[in-house]
């Protein structure tokens, strides 16, 4: 593991906003595997306004209101809210880039928070050499190897 990146017991991660997503929309797999980890307390997940602002607009996308009803969605952006560890959105640059300039900040805030990002983006994915960046399933098995060795 890369220094920095687990507080005391609990794995640092920024989740993506298709990871919580995913999460909501289905009880079985590795997201929705990570957001009970998240309620359990067995990781520490970094919001930002930026990614408030992206969820909550996500979660308004007409195809995604006819799987998610408003009030759900706006329940499950109120418990990412309150349970994540909220960090005040990067001001710098991240020093490498997406290839989807909307997901720097992305980069951009698990640098600044010495934290995973967990993402099933193929734009961040990519960076995963350089940077510890994760699928949910490389997570989710992260999170359970922690969970026996505890």
């Amino acid at each position: 593991m890369r220094p920095g990146l687990a507080d005391g017991d609990l794995v640092r991660a920024v989740l993506d906003v298709n990871v919580l997503v995913s999460g909501v929309l289905s009880a079985k797999g590795a997201s929705a595997e990570i957001l009970r980890a998240s309620r359990d307390g067995e990781l520490d997940f970094i919001v930002s306004e930026m990614l408030l602002t992206e969820l909550t607009r996500t979660l308004a996308y007409p195809k995604l209101r006819k799987r998610i009803p408003q009030e759900k969605a706006a329940s499950f952006a109120n418990w990412v809210r309150d349970h994540g560890t909220f960090a005040e959105d990067p001001a710098n640059r991240p020093p490498v880039s997406s290839r989807d300039p909307d997901d720097n900040y992305l980069l951009a805030l698990a640098i600044q928070q010495r934290a995973y990002l967990v993402t099933g983006d193929q734009d961040l994915l990519v960076l995963s050499a350089d940077l510890p960046i994760l699928t949910p399933a490389q997570f989710a098995a992260k999170l359970r190897r922690r969970s026996a060795n505890a």
